[in-house]
């Protein structure tokens, strides 16, 4: 663990904060902090930024709600520049966007990487678009109650295909209920992130019930 007075802060006595989602790992905002928001920053345990424009602090999501909790504060190998892992309360940027980076410049199709949010957002702009001839479309226009059929359907092809204990028909079907799953959470409004904080504090739980079991075990 470094010091902050190993920081190095630039002229204008600022150093560049990389806020980071700790659960999607999506790069959330650049903002900048002084030394002064960022030991408020430690003993909150909340993102506070200085405003270059406003000269002046402020603690993201005072006005908003929209809080950034601290998981852990990384500073680069020169240690002027740092990474901060958050856990958010609503979106990061100003415009309402999860992420203040939603304007791409490039993107190499053949390399772009799948993943669950990706295909979230290209879910909600299907069902705000509703472009014709998409099966997308199609669900949303049905609603809920196909939604929810398609679900049981495909649940249903999992454990017929897990049953025969055919893996690469399973994973296809596993597929076709993620998607469907997905489609629900669009529609009913259920986020990503909604899903990960649950699992996450399934998993603290799930921690804490081993080590309680270890010490139980131990006393015996």
């Amino acid at each position: 663990m470094i010091n902050i007075n190993e920081l190095k802060f630039d002229e204008k006595g600022l150093i560049p904060a990389i806020v980071v989602d700790s659960l999607s790992k999506k790069v959330l905002t650049l903002a900048y902090m002084n030394k002064e928001s960022l030991e408020i920053s430690l003993e909150k345990q909340l993102t506070c930024f200085y405003s270059r424009s406003r000269n002046e602090l402020w603690l993201k999501g005072e006005t908003s709600g929209n809080y950034q909790h601290i998981v852990s504060i990384t500073a680069d190998c020169d240690k002027d520049a740092l990474v901060i892992s958050v856990e958010k309360d609503g979106p990061a940027c100003h415009t309402g966007t999860d992420s203040c980076f939603t304007a791409p410049l490039f993107i190499n199709e053949s390399k772009a990487e799948f993943s669950m949010d990706g295909l979230y957002e290209l879910l909600e702009s299907r069902k705000r678009d509703l472009p014709e001839g998409s099966y997308t479309t199609y669900l949303f226009q049905k609603g809920i109650d196909k939604i929810l059929k398609k679900i049981g359907e495909e649940s249903t092809e999992v454990i017929i295909a897990g049953k025969a204990n055919d893996k690469k028909e399973t994973v296809y079907e596993i597929a076709d209920l993620a998607y469907h799953i997905m489609v629900m959470m669009v529609e009913m409004g259920i986020s990503v992130d909604d899903v990960r904080k649950e699992l996450a504090s399934r998993h603290i739980i799930d921690h804490k019930v081993k080590q309680e079991k270890m010490t139980s075990d131990d006393n015996n």
